[in-house]
């Protein structure tokens, strides 16, 4: 079982107030958070070798302590599907992400699973000055920004207190599916909040976690990017 406090305790060392993708990764698997798999590549050689195990087609994103939105350093290439595209995009994920930030400390590229599309929540957590940890859930990729339709409740979280938090959201319908999509697992997420819960509670160190965008199928879920913000 992965290490949490030797993950954080390590980066709070190197001055990181953020946690890399692939250790925020690590940390929400240790506690049962289904996330998608993440292989660390510093070569393009060793790109091919992570993306030929994981499957293709596969992301690739830039891994930087020093670049913590990679759409916007064009560090992402999303549905890469030969070994010929994955040297071609660690080669060109590099560059932009030098071009952006010449003085970037880039430890490599990230190869990840390519999951299947699906219905998209969000699950976050952020620290209440006088309530401490408060869960978040919604409708997630752009939805969230847009709609703003959000539930909170305190942590730490029963069942029940996650089944009412997916229900209360106005977008709700969404989830049980309309229009010829099937339904959501509603279980799968409350399983989720219920173990992000219990992280934040024990790990007192992480400031702020940013499930977005979590794939919701009929059966089971997925978070495909994972962000977790730290603090002494």
């Amino acid at each position: 079982m992965t290490n949490v406090s030797s993950i954080i305790d390590g980066a709070l060392k190197e001055g990181r107030n953020a946690l890399l993708e692939y250790e925020a990764n690590a940390v929400c698997a240790s506690y049962g958070v289904p996330v998608a798999k993440v292989k660390l590549a510093v070569t393009s050689s060793e790109a091919v070798k992570n993306a030929n195990e994981i499957g293709y087609p596969v992301v690739l994103k830039i891994v930087s302590p020093d670049i913590l939105h990679k759409s916007d350093a064009g560090g992402v290439i999303v549905n890469v599907k030969s070994a010929y595209e994955v040297k071609e995009g660690f080669t060109k994920i590099v560059n932009n992400a030098k071009n952006y930030k010449a003085d970037a400390n880039v430890l490599g590229v990230l190869v990840q699973e390519m999951a299947p599309s699906s219905t998209e929540v969000i699950v976050g957590m952020t620290k209440d000055p006088t309530w401490g940890p408060a869960l978040m859930f919604g409708l997630g990729g752009i939805f969230v920004e847009v709609l703003k339709d959000v539930s909170f409740r305190v942590a730490p979280i029963t069942e029940r207190d996650a089944n009412e938090m997916v229900r209360e959201i106005k977008a709700f319908k969404i989830l049980e599916g309309i229009r010829g999509q099937p339904p959501a697992d509603i279980d799968a997420i409350v399983d989720i909040l219920l173990k992000i819960s219990k992280l934040v509670m024990e790990n007192p160190t992480i400031d702020e976690i940013d499930l977005n965008p979590v794939f919701v199928y009929e059966d089971g879920a997925k978070a495909v990017d994972t962000r977790i913000l730290i603090k002494e």
